[in-house]
């Protein structure tokens, strides 16, 4: 997980009033299943600065109301309980992000497959009382998962079995972090700080200081980190890990992240995988990939992708790409 390192933590700006010249406003609301938040400086003051955080919440609010299978009235809850019987009209945002979808399946290899949802919902970490699924139950579900069995028509989809559904789980926050990103540009902001939930875009640089500063934690030791990476310009920075959502049963841990091509949790001895590229979207691409391919595949990965660069920790080792380190300062 990436976070803010207590001793880099940047200093939240007054609570009322016109900020002070070079000082940072901080925007900080609930949605996506977690806390955003966004840093920045507004060259133009309190009008700026309001008009931002009215666009970029009324997007965040708009996309989870439309997208997000919590949500019962939300396109994908629609799609989902017309599986097997119906086609469901789309509009062309949603055409692009299936778009997306199509694009993401094919790059990661299929690690990343947006009908992976019954997998997820067998190996339920958060129950009461988690099981590992028998054999039959696994079977049954990978039997549902599988973006190209998904049929789409101009305007239309349709999920052909009963059961089948789509989750945008795997790249959702990511791309909404993005797009508050470039929410921030078009209103004037070039220096920000995106954090949905420890997924980041960093744009420009904070007031008075040469990048901005992220922790990374420490698997070992959830909530410490162990180095702090410096970012400028306009970067994302994501990781996977399955150290922290997890259950254990006769001493065996079994994580979150579940392989959709095999129908079990990721258990390569990776524990953690960050990467830092262009986008927080395919950072957060790129280190779930890496995750579940484990080390030295997924780094051979991450090497292959232009401009990207990523650390993998398992126990005993730290495998990183030729460039990873050029962005960190050890404690």
């Amino acid at each position: 997980m990436v976070l803010a390192a207590q001793s880099q933590r940047l200093p939240p700006p007054a609570p009322a009033g016109p900020a002070a010249a070079g000082s940072l406003r901080k925007l900080a609301f609930p949605a996506l299943g977690t806390t955003c938040e966004v840093q920045y400086a507004t060259p133009g003051g309190s009008a700026q600065a309001a008009a931002f955080e009215r666009a970029a919440v009324a997007w965040v609010q708009a996309f989870e109301t439309k997208y997000s299978r919590f949500r019962s009235d939300s396109l994908v809850s629609r799609i989902n309980r017309a599986a097997g019987h119906a086609w469901i009209e789309v509009d062309p945002e949603m055409e692009q992000l299936l778009q997306l979808c199509d694009t993401l399946h094919f790059m990661t290899q299929g690690v990343l497959d947006p009908t992976a949802l019954p997998l997820i919902q067998l190996w339920n970490w958060k129950t009461a009382a988690p099981r590992v699924p028998s054999t039959e139950e696994i079977a049954a579900a990978r039997r549902l998962v599988g973006w190209t069995k998904v049929q789409r028509t101009p305007g239309r989809i349709f999920l052909p079995e009963p059961g089948m559904a789509l989750d945008f789980g795997g790249f959702g926050k990511e791309y909404a972090v993005d797009i508050v990103a470039q929410i921030a540009l078009d209103h004037g902001i070039a220096n920000a700080l995106v954090d949905f939930g420890h997924d980041l875009r960093a744009l420009g640089t904070p007031p008075g200081r040469p990048a901005w500063h992220i922790g990374l934690e420490d698997p070992q030791h959830p909530g410490t980190p162990w180095a702090s990476v410096a970012l400028s310009g306009s970067r994302g920075i994501a990781s996977s890990g399955d150290y922290i959502r997890c259950f254990k049963i006769d001493g065996r841990r079994y994580g979150h992240i579940v392989d959709p091509r095999t129908g079990w949790p990721v258990a390569n001895g990776c524990m953690q995988a960050t990467i830092i590229a262009g986008t927080c979207l395919q950072a957060g691409i790129l280190s779930t990939t890496a995750f579940v391919l484990g080390v030295p595949q997924g780094v051979d990965f991450v090497q292959s992708c232009p401009g990207a660069e990523g650390l993998l920790l398992t126990e005993k080792i730290r495998a990183q790409t030729r460039g990873f380190f050029q962005y960190v300062a050890t404690h």
